[in-house]
């Protein structure tokens, strides 16, 4: 099992990884959103999925959130951040199976940008931001189609940050009623628990296809 949780070193200050789920086999690891951490609904129920299916997890915390700060820092940093996580990470789990890389809203906008300087195979993108709340001219399409990996979007459907379209090795799973955090109105007549569910669901059958262990 792995250790949790401890500091790792970056050139822009200490990042926070929780770790778990048995070594020896493939690994998830996945980055924040620029609004909360790693304890996100979401990226719970994307990490329970990964457990399930034999994955180990690793969440990322990135530097300025364990400083204490409230804003993100600039994509530049936040990607260099990233890649000193994923370099220690994978010299600690060399021989082991294959890598995904993912996260939320901003956490995913990291995993696309830098998935092939880190060696990825596959990536999950949570609530990916494609662009400013009413500025559909600001899209960020080209961070999401940069990698040439197996993607899943996993988007709600009244989240106001837009939703990308399928495209050639990009998957895109809906979840009805869910906004941008996916969370869920009284009246959509869906609970947290459901929309929780339901993304297991969703990342641990494209896991199980991507990046499971053999058994």
């Amino acid at each position: 099992m792995f250790l949790i949780p401890e500091c790792l070193e970056t050139p822009v200050g200490l990042a926070r990884v929780v770790c778990e789920g048995a070594q020896g086999g493939g690994l998830l690891v996945l980055g924040h959103g620029a609004g909360g951490g790693i304890d996100a609904p979401d990226l719970l129920a994307a990490r329970d999925a990964a457990l399930a299916v034999g994955l180990g997890v690793v969440r990322v915390e990135q530097p300025w959130r364990v400083r204490g700060r409230r804003v993100a820092e600039p994509p530049a940093r936040l990607d260099v951040a990233w890649r000193a996580v994923l370099a220690a990470l994978s010299a600690r789990a060399a021989g082991t199976g294959g890598l995904v890389v993912g996260g939320r809203s901003s956490g995913a906008r990291v995993a696309c940008r830098t998935a092939a300087d880190v060696g990825a195979s596959a990536v999950l993108a949570l609530a990916f931001p494609l662009h400013p709340p009413g500025r559909p001219e600001r899209t960020r399409l080209p961070e999401l189609l940069l990698p040439d990996l197996p993607r899943l979007v996993v988007q709600g459907e009244r989240d106001a940050f837009g939703r990308p379209e399928p495209a050639p090795g990009l998957e895109v799973s809906v979840v009805r009623a869910a906004d941008h955090g996916f969370g869920v109105r009284r009246r959509d007549g869906r609970t947290a628990a459901e929309v929780a569910q339901e993304v297991r669901d969703v990342v641990g059958r494209w896991l199980q296809a991507v990046a499971a262990p053999p058994a």
